[in-house]
């Protein structure tokens, strides 16, 4: 670890963010012959947040889901630990909270996504009451597992957010391994379960929304497709949900709403993600994209290059790219991107392409997996080429979701090496 009062000003490649993407693409540059690479990142411990939804779900113990920043940065980067304050892409300079300014030649962008809690009025105290939860942070997860845990009666909301989000998907990774706990425990029949989608769809791909509307009819759970939640009144506990488009089509929620606009629900636990956008200070600089409402870093979605200046690059949550954001998608983002920095640095053009690839992993029961590859356009994509049978449900994905892909991020992902 560097202090930030005594670092070097400049380096070479400079790496904002030491979460997955941040710390992969700067082990992978670093493999391909960079020698001076920093990462900021001012967190004490990095999570791995795949891991959240095992966490919430009951099916891991908070532990396995975070490790050390220092044990995790790859060898022979330098971690500055601090904060970024303000980018200057034409003084090609990032100066940090402390007041230092550190220098670049390459700039890489990946600070990860900003959740919106306050977005939706009244969610904050809901979050903070005994009864609201999440997977979508490392703290109420692990309040998620306990309360889920103690349900035997009631009605439970999950909500996912309209716009774009961090693998929006994952929201329903816990109430399909707690609908699986209560059913085992003989209790599923007398819990309300609500899932709140802001698609017409469960997920968008016909073979993957055919086995999770199989799984949502086997738990008995009622889904309102089209909707997202716009309100929440912590003291009624009461939710409030509205239509996302009425131009999405027919409702399939069935759940009574005159024109489609508005619904009140009750609820005993909430299970909620946040809105998400850009880092606030990020959507402020040169470098967000001004087509682009949630403030992403404006790229080539091919190159990963900045169209503007040509120095600095993007990937991950912070990346206005046309894929599907989620850590699934950033094996090929780094790949792309280190070999196309490198290039650049050698006087070549660019010529590396990302191929939209992105992955999202259901576990829709406690031993069963739904894996769910596709493009920048949800067509199938599977890692085995012509082989569509992994989006069907599977228990040996379950054992690499929960156990296999682990281990292969701490000890390879994160040094650039998977």
């Amino acid at each position: 670890m560097t202090d930030p009062r005594t670092a070097q000003l400049h380096h070479e490649v400079v790496v904002i963010g030491g979460g997955n993407a941040g710390l992969s693409v700067a082990g992978r540059v670093r493999r391909y012959g960079v020698d001076d690479v920093a990462v900021i990142e001012p967190r004490e411990h990095h999570r791995y947040q795949p891991m959240f939804s095992h966490v919430a779900g009951g099916t891991a113990s908070a532990s396995v889901a975070t490790r050390p920043q220092h044990a995790v940065t790859p060898k022979g980067v330098t971690w500055i630990q601090d904060r970024v304050r303000s980018i200057d892409p034409v003084a090609k300079t990032v100066t940090l909270e402390s007041g230092t300014a550190v220098e670049y030649d390459q700039l890489i962008v990946a600070p990860g996504i900003q959740q919106d809690w306050d977005a939706v009025p009244g969610l904050p105290q809901a979050m903070a009451s005994p009864v609201g939860i999440s997977n979508y942070t490392f703290e109420y997860a692990q309040k998620a597992s306990r309360v889920l845990r103690s349900v035997r009666s009631g009605t439970v909301v999950f909500t996912q957010p309209a716009g774009p989000a961090s693998c929006s998907g994952a929201a329903q990774k816990p109430m399909y391994l707690a609908c699986d706990y209560w059913r085992q425990t003989g209790v599923l029949d007398d819990i309300r379960v609500v899932l709140v989608v802001p698609t017409p769809t469960m997920f968008g791909m016909p073979m993957i929304d055919a086995e999770l509307d199989r799984k949502v009819a086997e738990y008995g759970i009622e889904v309102r497709y089209s909707r997202e939640l716009v309100a929440v009144d912590p003291e009624r506990r009461v939710v409030t949900v509205a239509q996302t488009d009425p131009q999405d089509g027919p409702d399939r929620g069935q759940d009574g709403v005159t024109g489609g606009l508005r619904e009140e629900l009750p609820y005993d636990v909430l299970h909620a993600e946040p809105p998400q956008s850009a880092p606030d200070w990020l959507a402020a600089t040169a470098l967000a994209d001004p087509g682009n409402p949630g403030g992403f870093v404006e790229v080539d979605s091919l190159t990963l290059r900045h169209p503007r200046f040509p120095d600095v690059w993007a990937l991950g949550d912070a990346a206005a790219v046309m894929s599907s954001k989620s850590g699934g998608a950033l094996r090929q983002q780094t790949k792309t991107l280190a070999k196309n920095l490198v290039a650049v640095r050698s006087g070549r053009e660019p010529d590396t392409v990302y191929n939209g690839y992105s992955v999202c992993p259901f576990t829709v029961s406690r031993g069963t997996v739904v894996f769910a590859e596709f493009d920048d356009r949800y067509r199938p994509k599977p890692s085995i080429p012509l082989w569509n049978g992994l989006a069907k449900e599977r228990r040996f994905r379950f054992f690499a979701d929960r156990y296999v892909l682990p281990w292969v991020y701490w000890n390879l992902i994160l040094q650039g090496r998977a």
